[in-house]
């Protein structure tokens, strides 16, 4: 087994843990930095990408509102949450349709929406979808 593997798997947990409280545990700080150190090119580039993701969110955001993702609901009771949900599941349904479409015909026929977009796209709903079921989805 290679060094950083073997490195990975004694600084590992299986613990889901929010960010806020990770930054704090010394076995994340272990993980995060042996990842940036062995593949700094990677870490550099999905952090860029991180940044096109919430750029592209907060623009996205700004032009359709928390509306658009409430659907109308008060996404504090659980009928109203499942629906926004179920909403954010079509959405992706329907980005999925168009990667595949995307991949097999090989053409762009919306010119504004690139295939990075829709991997950024299908990317921010299933954040937006953390942010629903967290109960963020409000000012």
């Amino acid at each position: 087994m290679g060094d950083s593997r073997q490195k990975y798997l004694e600084t590992r947990t299986d613990e889901v843990i929010p960010l806020s409280k990770a930054k704090k545990l010394p076995k994340y700080d272990a993980v995060v930095s042996l990842f940036e150190n062995e593949y700094p090119d990677l870490s550099k580039e999905f952090k860029n990408i991180q940044n096109e993701m919430y750029q592209m969110f907060a623009r996205k955001h700004m032009d359709y509102g928390l509306n658009n993702i409430a659907l109308g609901g008060d996404l504090n009771n659980k009928e109203d949450k499942k629906f926004s949900l179920t909403g954010l599941a079509i959405r992706l349904t329907d980005k999925i349709s168009r990667l595949k479409n995307l991949l097999i015909n090989g053409k762009n026929f919306v010119k504004a929406e690139s295939m990075e977009d829709t991997f950024i796209d299908i990317a921010n709903y299933g954040i937006i979808g953390l942010l629903v079921g967290r109960n963020k989805w409000k000012k």
